[in-house]
């Protein structure tokens, strides 16, 4: 049997305005556990959070964890990346090449994290397409 992965926590020299910006990302409810631990919860118990927790330093080089967001169905991966920068998202160059499927962006303070192209609707349907493939 597999361990469950509850949370996420990102380094944050702000982390009521991070957390506010990646609840808006994400359409999720922010908590604050005081002014230097603040949550995104999930939606139904045992869903992922994100976590922000205070940190005094900015920061410097690439992230080893990243985020990758998936569009809902009923959207694509051009209109999220437009809502995305809206919000203040950026484009990086982390060297991922020009010709993958993925975009990377970085957060307000500069956390890479990609935005995926497929919906997942389309991932099912890929397996689905996959499994039927004799051999």
């Amino acid at each position: 049997m597999g361990i469950i992965l509850s949370q996420v926590v990102v380094d944050s020299r702000d982390p009521a305005s991070l957390a506010a910006w990646w609840g808006e990302v994400l359409g999720r409810e922010v908590e604050a556990d005081g002014e230097d631990e603040i949550w995104i919860v999930g939606e139904s118990p045992g869903d992922l959070e994100l976590g922000f927790i205070r940190v005094p330093e900015d920061k410097t080089v690439k992230n080893r964890l990243h985020i990758d967001l998936r569009p809902q169905d009923g959207s694509d991966q051009a209109t999220e990346l437009e809502r995305l920068i809206a919000l203040g998202a950026r484009r990086v160059d982390v060297g991922q090449g020009p010709d993958v499927t993925w975009v990377v962006l970085a957060d307000p303070e500069g956390n890479e994290f990609c935005l995926l192209r497929s919906t997942p609707a389309e991932v099912a349907a890929d397996m689905a397409a996959a499994e039927s493939l004799p051999g």
